[in-house]
């Protein structure tokens, strides 16, 4: 994905940087990771507070293959209502800051 787009994205919240990471792109804000570029998928951080949002706006959550069984990640995908309109996506980028946030303490 275009880096661009993805400052656009998360425009809202000031200033992202993006590093490459993995085969894909970690989103900083404040020297903190929210989200993750994966596969041209951008998934946002979420945490027990949150992710039950993510779940019930239909969101799934990033797993990868692990030695003996999936992994799950605290990175779940944007809701499809957010991906076209401005002020939704706004509200689910708070929420993975927020996210960032609880656990950078």
């Amino acid at each position: 994905m275009d880096n661009d787009l993805i400052r656009d994205m998360f425009d809202s919240l000031g200033e992202v940087t993006i590093k490459r990471m993995f085969g894909g792109k970690g989103i900083y804000h404040q020297g903190i990771i929210l989200a993750l570029e994966v596969d041209g998928e951008i998934l946002l951080k979420a945490d027990q507070v949150s992710a039950p949002e993510f779940a019930e706006a239909g969101s799934r959550q990033w797993t990868y293959d692990g030695k003996s069984k999936p992994v799950a990640m605290p990175y779940w995908s944007i809701p499809d209502a957010a991906l076209d309109d401005p002020e939704e996506m706004t509200k689910w980028v708070r929420l993975a800051w927020e996210a960032a946030l609880r656990a950078k303490k």
